[in-house]
């Protein structure tokens, strides 16, 4: 098992006002059964071009646009030795690829490590335990602070990795601290005690670049000082991903492994965020990269951008259609600080 020396008490990023939609049960219950599938099992191999009319469904294409299927994608990436796929959280069609896939991936070779923004450092020993048989599933979603949204949409890996006897790498970096890196800026983390500084990257670079870029451009709320801290606390999450898959794969006893991992779309997608951090610690590694896009998106010149593949799917619904409802969201949201208590 892999484990973080300092990890010891538990915190994560934990989604709000989640609402189990019936079709993220129905995929839960469809996938359950691929935790039993032996690494030497064979996925089944669906159609070249899927058609993608529910939220069930996906596509996955080359960076091109060529429609191919899960196993022909494991097959091209053999001499990869991270992937990264990005996700809507709670999207169906998205949970499904990123199972199959793995599964695909254990098929074609043991040699496979999960690793995911739902858990956190400070929870790795809780992970592993977990995987050890020692603690059951109602234990390791209280105590490693699962997501609401583990069991439809995240069981199915952590499952399969179970059943496979393979590592699960709890990469992020804790809910609070995140949280009051965002209200103070990234000063805080002068504040924290040796252990729970062990809990983020050792190195977090906040300074101008092209992913720092694209953060502001989404900040539709809050002043420039507020939205440096902001970046701060995204930043702190990306370069704590990346420095735990890099140090994990820097362990000898890990030399050769493949990590499949799993985080949001705009932490990995167009070789910012998680996969610039991994490069910039280890540059010798190849980073291969799965975004989810639009069903009816074209397909955009890549020749300055990351050749990303393309998951096609169904975009999850518009969430503000009246800027005055946006507006109130942002203000609901800004009241999570209230109680939030940070090191003075």
């Amino acid at each position: 098992m892999f484990i973080f020396p300092q990890l010891s008490s538990s915190s994560l990023l934990v989604l709000k006002n989640y609402k189990c939609s019936v079709i993220s049960i129905l995929m839960a219950s469809a996938l359950a059964g691929c935790s039993t599938y032996p690494s030497s099992g064979k996925p089944v191999i669906e159609k070249v071009k899927s058609e993608v009319t529910t939220y069930f469904d996906y596509n996955l294409q080359s960076p091109s646009g060529q429609d191919i299927n899960v196993t022909d994608f494991v097959e091209q990436i053999k001499d990869a030795d991270v992937v990264l796929v990005g996700e809507w959280h709670t999207h169906t069609g998205i949970h499904r690829f990123q199972t199959a896939l793995l599964q695909a991936m254990l098929a074609d070779n043991d040699n496979v490590t999960l690793s995911m923004e739902q858990f956190t450092r400070d929870n790795q020993a809780i992970v592993n335990t977990y995987l050890a048989g020692e603690i059951g599933e109602g234990t390791l979603i209280k105590q490693g602070n699962a997501w609401p949204n583990y069991t439809s949409d995240y069981r199915p890996l952590v499952e399969l990795a179970k059943a496979n006897n393979i590592d699960i790498i709890a990469a992020n970096a804790p809910k609070k601290i995140i949280r009051c890196i965002a209200k103070e800026g990234i000063s805080y983390i002068d504040k924290l005690p040796a252990d729970e500084r062990a809990w983020l990257a050792e190195n977090i670079n906040t300074q101008d670049s092209p992913y720092k870029t694209h953060f502001m451009a989404s900040m539709h709320h809050g002043d420039e000082s507020q939205n440096e801290s902001k970046f701060a606390s995204q930043v702190t999450w990306d370069e704590t991903m990346a420095e735990s898959i890099v140090n994990y794969l820097s362990d000898d006893l890990n030399a050769g492994k493949q990590v499949l991992h799993i985080a949001g779309k705009f932490h990995t997608e167009n070789g910012l965020g998680t996969a610039a951090s991994i490069l910039a610690r280890a540059p010798e590694l190849k980073v291969v990269i799965v975004t989810p896009v639009d069903v009816n998106s074209e397909l955009v010149d890549t020749k300055d951008k990351a050749s990303d593949y393309r998951l096609q799917v169904i975009t999850p619904p518009k969430q503000f259609v009246k800027k005055a409802n946006m507006m109130a969201s942002f203000k609901d949201l800004s009241k999570r600080n209230d109680k939030l208590t940070c090191i003075e």
